[in-house]
């Protein structure tokens, strides 16, 4: 997928800035609404103030790009079975200590912002190697898209008009003012809660009111959404944070699929212990109690916990095998044996 060979033709203005006083601007993308010196950037590192003119930095510039399952975003409701064209951007909005990309996330930072590394590919160049692979959507993943919205925002109408499907894989950290140019492209959205107000902070460097903010606008304006949450031993395991996240969830909709997924020790918290399998079966009864209708063990390939059932009858519908998908006997969104609906992007 190889575009333009000069890699100066890629600079683009960003969306989303007000110019202030002495060459400031304020930048509106994501929910930290950064102000932003003459010459300096965003806390994603990516979005830089040039005599009071803010730029992306890595429109085009792709750090990573496959072809993956869709239900390694995960999205279990989503067109199951399918594949999905997926790409990324360098830079982040968070610093997250646990952070499992992190080598592309923090990479401006950790370089002190001297390079921004990727590799040229225009907007049709990434609809047409979805069309050429059989992908039926474009998945903005691996990093954190909001912080590459003008690249997303192009590459998801353009998608949009092949008739290829558009899936955000979020934070979440994002403005009214973000989500809103998005969502008329965006058809799903995996967003990460993480944990309470202390977890954003500590951990990630942000707040968890903006995230359940974006969650609630997501589902209001009609983007499927799956919810992630990374359980980490001794910081977000409690019976009362999960509880938490469960009701929080239920209070928007009992259909959206909750993950509850397994961490491995990386990053910053290399010598903290995997989370163990009970654990991830805890999370999953106080979903179920808490009367969500889908929830999901991830990261345990084999597990009874991959797999949907019927929320009304129990019925086995769709069994996983990790990213892979053994059997399907859903029948036009409906289960078979009672014909409850069940609630997803099936075609």
């Amino acid at each position: 997928m190889a575009g333009p060979t000069d890699m100066s033709e890629l600079m683009n203005e960003a969306l989303l800035y007000d110019k202030l006083k002495d060459n400031t601007v304020l930048c509106k993308m994501c929910a930290h609404r950064c102000r932003i010196a003459a010459g300096g950037r965003g806390q994603c590192a990516v979005r830089e103030n040039r005599d009071g003119t803010l730029y992306s930095l890595v429109y085009g510039r792709l750090c990573a790009s496959n072809v993956d399952p869709i239900e390694k975003k995960p999205l279990f409701h989503f067109q199951p079975g399918s594949t999905s064209m997926s790409i990324a951007c360098v830079g982040c909005n968070f610093t997250c200590l646990h952070c499992q990309n992190s080598s592309i996330s923090q990479y401006p930072k950790e370089h002190e912002f001297d390079d921004i590394t990727g590799y040229a590919a225009m907007p049709a160049h990434i609809v047409q190697g979805a069309i050429n692979e059989g992908c039926k959507s474009i998945s903005y993943t691996y990093t954190e898209p909001t912080i590459y919205m003008e690249y997303a925002l192009d590459c998801a109408i353009l998608a949009r008009e092949k008739s290829i499907k558009n899936v955000f894989v979020s934070n979440g950290y994002m403005t009214p003012e973000s989500a809103g140019l998005i969502i008329p492209y965006l058809n799903g959205n995996n967003i990460d809660l993480k944990g309470d107000d202390e977890f954003y902070k500590t951990v990630c460097g942000g707040r968890a009111r903006p995230v359940k903010d974006t969650i609630i606008l997501m589902k209001e304006r009609g983007v499927w959404v799956e919810i992630t949450t990374l359980i980490i031993p001794g910081l977000n395991d409690s019976n009362e944070t999960l509880k938490e996240i469960a009701e929080f969830i239920r209070s928007v909709d009992a259909s959206i699929p909750w993950h509850v997924t397994r961490f491995h020790p990386m990053y910053k918290m290399p010598d903290r212990p995997a989370t163990p399998s009970d654990t991830l079966k805890r999370a999953y009864g106080i979903g179920i109690e808490a009367g969500l209708k889908y929830v999901y063990e991830g990261n345990v390939p084999g597990s009874k916990g991959e797999n949907t059932y019927c929320p009304s009858c129990k019925e086995l519908l769709i069994k996983r095998y990790g990213f892979s998908i053994e059997t399907n006997i859903l029948k036009d969104g409906k289960c078979p044996k009672c014909a409850t609906t069940i609630e997803g992007v099936w075609q």
